[in-house]
């Protein structure tokens, strides 16, 4: 009789944890958190001509990892600190397209930005970033992860 009991008390605790861990389940509006990680990667791509890295330490976790367009890893104090003396190199930097994808809490990301030094050169960036995960009020995680290619003078129109 006592094993019964125990055996039932065990199936009540863990069909009861079961229900919370449902209920804990994160749901989101996919349109908002859109919204919000292409607003943020504009916030870091013009971060590069304005040297303000309040959008990179907002949104990149605190355990990022980077890869630059010549294959280098890097992580998020480092680019904060590469924002910061950005603006020495490049007049502007924006965002041109921004791709969101979800795949259950996760969201990818695929853009490219153009940018100009002061020098005159232009270039552009091709990235893919990584968000994860996508919250209750569309406020998304951290990224993650990034990965860069530099697509140089390539994209410019020929004169």
């Amino acid at each position: 009789m006592r094993t019964r009991m125990m055996k039932s008390g065990i199936f009540v605790i863990a069909g009861s944890l079961c229900c919370l861990l449902c209920q804990c389940a994160r749901h989101y509006d996919q349109k908002q958190a859109e919204r919000y990680i292409v607003e943020s990667e504009r916030q870091w791509a013009e971060s590069v001509a304005s040297g303000d890295p309040s959008a990179v330490e907002r949104i990149l976790a605190d355990d990022f990892l980077g890869v630059d367009p010549k294959g280098r890893l890097y992580v998020k104090a480092k680019m904060m600190a590469d924002t910061r003396n950005a603006p020495q190199y490049f007049v502007s930097n924006h965002v041109n397209e921004v791709k969101v994808r979800f795949y259950g809490d996760t969201a990818i990301a695929h853009g490219d930005e153009s940018w100009e030094r002061h020098t005159g050169e232009r270039g552009r960036f091709v990235w893919t970033d990584n968000d994860a995960p996508v919250s209750v009020d569309a406020s998304c995680g951290p990224i993650l992860g990034f990965g860069a290619m530099d697509a140089g003078k390539s994209w410019q129109p020929k004169t």
